[in-house]
Formats: C-alpha cells, structure tokens, sequence
C-alpha cells in the first residue's frame, strides 16, 4: 500500500503521517517565496492606480510579474500531486527504446546550447516491458534534465539500454561534478535540492514510477568526475530467464561509487 494514500479503514501509521508532515512544511516552504512576491507587487500595482501615477508599461510590468509567479505556483502544485497523488498505472506493452529516444529527441537542442553532447546506445534485445509509458517517461525526462543541468557549461550525456537476465537496464550517465557524500544521502528527499531553481521533486518522482512498475533506481557517483543513474525493469515472464544479474533485488535508497 502506498504510504501516502493509506486504507481508508486503517489508521495512518507513524511513517505516512511523518512523511505527510514533511511533504506539507515542505510545500509551505516552496508556496512562500511566490506568494510573498506577489503581495508585494499587488500593493504597488494597488498604490500606482490609487495615486493615479501609474502607468500602462508600469503596469504590464507588475502584471507579468504577476502571471509569472502565478505559473511558478501551477508548477509547485502540479508536482506536489504528482508525487504525492495517488496513481493507477496504465501498463501497456512499450517499446521502451522508443522511448528513451523521444526524450532524447525532446533535450537534445537545449542540450546543444549548453555545449552538451548526447549520446545513446540503445540495444536491440531490449524486448517490449509492460509500462506506463507516460509515466515511464516523464522519470527518464527528470533523469536527463537533472543530469543536462548538473553539467554547466559542457560535458556529456550517455544514455543506454541493455538486457541482463531477466531484467532491462537502463544507465543515464553524466561527465558533471558528481555529487557530494554529504549530500547523497538526500536526494531523494523531497523538496531537498543542491539548486537555486526547481522544486527538488524530480529525482524523487523518477524514484517512485521507477518503483511503481516493481523496479529499482541506484545511483553511483565520484565527485569530479560524474554520476550515473540505473534503472532496472523486470521482463515479463516468457520474455527472459533467470533473476537480474547485478539488480538489487529492492531499492535500497542511493549507492556511492567509490
């Protein structure tokens, strides 16, 4: 049962009512910053109009502050519900290559205007896995948007695909600065980011479709010389033989490589 949607006939337990409480104090935090923002700039919007100074481009001004900060909030909102919200898979046979490929196809020009080279090698035994594919999507997007940010200024993006035993495997690999031991511990906290921008759910998000679909997420890493993401899908019976060869048998939170 997933913590965070617990059985209506069942009292929540110590561990979803905790990690209520973090999600919330850590919505509270994300909501103040826009919020505050746009008080301020509905009282001067207020004072220019009250005073009759105002003026039309002052005013267009404080009315894009406005709608940008009122998206900022759509956005907070939108992954709050993803994460915490309760969802039903829609499994479906997927051509997981196509998949990665579609995002790959979707980041690469950004990626090029941030000197960063992506590449792919995508196997051809990988055989169709039952998954949600938008689901499965949207965790490779925030795996290969964390990594494309990680990597400032230049680097490079591997991404592949292969079959071992009875499980398909997926590396997102990244040349960036890899990540501190301090802060391995943390990263998939939600609302926990080593960022000035985003809301610190993506890698959270990306570890829990991952687990919806009975899979894992490892992360190995060297600070300086960069990190790779592993993902790990089960073969449904009659496509592979035999247990995963090098897959955890559960997700066990974050690995440090040495």
């Amino acid at each position: 049962m997933d913590p965070m949607s617990p059985d209506p006939g069942r009292p929540p337990t110590q561990e979803s009512l905790a990690l209520l409480g973090s999600l919330a104090g850590g919505l509270a935090h994300e909501i103040k910053n826009p919020l505050s923002t746009m008080t301020i700039t509905l009282g001067l919007l207020r004072e220019d109009l009250e005073s009759g100074r105002g003026d039309g481009e002052k005013a267009l001004r404080r009315v894009k502050v406005l709608e940008r900060e009122v998206a900022r909030l759509e956005d907070i909102l939108a992954g709050f519900l993803q994460y915490a919200g309760r969802h039903r898979l829609e499994p479906r046979p997927t051509d997981l290559n196509a998949v990665v490929a579609e995002v790959l196809d979707f980041v690469t020009p950004l990626a090029q205007q941030k000197r960063v080279e992506v590449r792919h090698h995508l196997s051809p035994d990988v055989p169709h896995l039952l998954l949600d594919r938008d689901r499965v999507k949207q965790a490779l997007l925030n795996l290969v948007l964390n990594a494309q940010e990680a990597m400032a200024g230049r680097g490079e993006l591997l991404v592949q695909t292969s079959v071992r035993g009875g499980a398909v495997r997926v590396d997102v690999t990244d040349t960036g600065p890899g990540i501190p031991p301090e802060a391995l511990p943390r990263i998939w906290e939600a609302y926990w980011s080593s960022k000035r921008t985003g809301t610190g759910l993506g890698l959270p998000i990306a570890r829990r479709i991952v687990e919806e679909h009975g899979g894992v997420i490892q992360v190995f890493t060297e600070v300086g010389k960069g990190t790779r993401f592993t993902l790990w899908f089960p073969v449904p019976v009659g496509e592979g033989a035999g247990a995963p060869e090098g897959a955890p048998a559960a997700a066990a939170g974050a690995e440090a490589r040495a």
